[in-house]
């Protein structure tokens, strides 16, 4: 897929259809930051950022849109500079048409730039957000979930519709009876998750893959610790006077992907947006094929051995994990 500049220092990647996604995003993510967060979105989108992902599940989706009405009102963007994801939940699987249009209200927009199933996981409508019982799981049907998603497109509220946590398996089965194909599949992708299986299958398929926690999620309690801090990455770094999340991130790009990254600090920002004045060589990529994978977002919170459709991890990841 083609690299394309829009805007000082920016870069886009063009989707297999509806236009393109910048190689760089802001998670909105957050347990304890949701007051500032419409200030944070503001000074990201001065920095550069134009890529903003959110979701039904996160909370942070009427705070990004009031930040990107206010940048469009004072004119530092138009709406088509910005490229916003949002994504179905669990349990909004029996009707992502209604969901969609309650994630467009809260964000006052009348379209987002992609729509993806969160997770190939159904709960029923009335199950926890995050902490399913056993009686809240709900038997899947793909085909049926994405004839929807596919009607989003159709009536105008999204310009893509894509996946999320999914295996190259399920990709592939999802590609079978699809109309129109998922133009993107976000992931959990890192210098020491490096999904060399599912790069290939997407690179293959033209579908788009977006690399959610890129520097491991330090901050978080589940957050790789050592990424950052790895030896590699850091000989690296100091080979190009770059930062390890400037390695880590242009390792991304490096791959043909995009990232969304969790970062309300303004230094931090900058530094992120930077990464794009860093190429890595071909040693440099050796020597990250070399870090020991550990993946942290195993999804073990949608398993349920007795009424779940995966009984097991396994199950879940197709033994890509």
């Amino acid at each position: 897929m083609a690299e394309i500049k829009s805007g000082e220092g920016e870069m886009r990647r063009k989707l297999s259809y509806g236009g393109s996604i910048p190689l760089l995003g802001l998670g909105t993510f957050t347990y304890d930051e949701r007051d500032s967060l419409d200030a944070v979105a503001m000074k990201a989108i001065k920095i550069g950022y134009r890529h903003f992902d959110t979701a039904s599940l996160y909370g942070s989706e009427e705070a990004i849109g009031k930040a990107i009405k206010k940048a469009i009102e004072n004119e530092t963007v138009k709406r088509e500079d910005i490229f916003v994801t949002t994504k179905l939940w669990c349990n909004e699987h029996h009707d992502p048409l209604s969901a969609l249009n309650a994630s467009l209200k809260r964000l006052g927009l009348d379209y987002v730039d992609s729509y993806l199933i969160h997770w190939p996981v159904k709960l029923k409508p009335w199950a926890s957000y995050m902490v399913p019982k056993e009686d809240d799981f709900d038997e899947m049907d793909l085909e049926t979930t994405w004839n929807h998603m596919e009607k989003c497109v159709e009536l105008g509220l999204t310009k893509t519709i894509g996946v999320s946590n999914f295996s190259s398996k399920k990709l592939l089965h999802l590609l079978d009876f699809a109309s129109l194909p998922p133009a993107i599949n976000q992931v959990e992708m890192h210098v020491m998750w490096r999904q060399r299986k599912l790069r290939e299958v997407c690179s293959s398929r033209n579908v788009h893959l977006t690399a959610y926690s890129p520097l491991g999620s330090p901050w978080n309690p589940y957050g790789l610790k050592n990424l950052l801090k790895d030896p590699i990455v850091n000989s690296i770094a100091s080979k190009h006077e770059a930062t390890p999340a400037q390695v880590a991130l242009s390792w991304i790009l490096s791959m043909g992907g995009s990232a969304v990254v969790k970062s309300f600090n303004e230094s931090r920002l900058e530094e992120n947006m930077a990464s794009f004045g860093l190429k890595l060589d071909e040693q440099d990529l050796q020597e990250i094929d070399k870090l020991e994978e550990k993946k942290m977002a195993t999804g073990e919170f949608l398993i349920n051995a007795t009424t779940g459709q995966y009984k097991n991890i396994q199950e879940l990841w197709d033994g890509e994990i």
